[in-house]
């Protein structure tokens, strides 16, 4: 199961690329890009880089709101529907995370929302790290769940009791961010329906 899906994200992200706001919406009942703006209000700073930029929603946002935004993203699928959908007029290019092509302190924030486990990989943050400003920060949406559901899937991952199994997860995600030299913390935000979960890592 764990490789079939591995396989059908990866050509949703590819091949598929065009099913993927149908899926997203379907998955999310149709809240996923709500979930997505829950981070503007995070960023600090003026200047934006997005990992990830999928269909290019929340790129949109950003320029509409008056930050200047650039993305990256590995999917040539993803970055021509990202085109189109901010009428080629945002700063898009195709990369990897691991090897990001800017200029050291470049940014003041860099966002990714529901990233694959490339965000976790030391080399995308050593990069983050070297592309942020002196006391930049990186936001990683990393997760959503029902909020009925999200005490119940800590308890039976960790088979803790619920406040001990939030704070045991929430220590396994900052180890990747911590050991590459940031200050981390994990916020979680209740929406109506959803809890979210939102890694925080300052560049110290």
């Amino acid at each position: 199961m764990k490789a079939f899906l591995k396989h059908f994200f990866y050509a949703l992200y590819h091949q598929f690329a065009f099913l993927y706001d149908f899926v997203a919406a379907a998955v999310s009942f149709n809240r996923w890009k709500d979930w997505t703006r829950e981070i503007l209000p995070l960023i600090e700073g003026t200047r934006i880089l997005e990992l990830g930029f999928g269909p290019g929603h929340l790129h949109r946002l950003l320029r509409r709101d008056g930050w200047f935004a650039v993305g990256i993203d590995e999917s040539s699928q993803m970055t021509r529907l990202a085109r189109r959908n901010t009428d080629g007029k945002a700063n898009l290019t195709r990369g990897l995370a691991q090897h990001l092509p800017f200029q050291s302190e470049a940014f003041d924030t860099i966002i990714s929302t529901f990233p694959s486990g490339y965000i976790f990989d030391p080399r995308t943050l050593a990069e983050a790290r070297r592309c942020l400003t002196v006391k930049g920060r990186l936001i990683v949406l990393l997760a959503a769940m029902p909020k009925n559901q999200a005490l119940q899937w800590l308890y039976k991952v960790t088979g803790e009791s619920s406040s001990e199994a939030e704070e045991i997860v929430k220590k396994k995600l900052q180890k990747p961010f911590v050991k590459a030299n940031f200050e981390t913390e994990i916020l979680i935000r209740d929406t109506q329906s959803s809890r979210l979960l939102i890694m925080t890592a300052r560049k110290k």
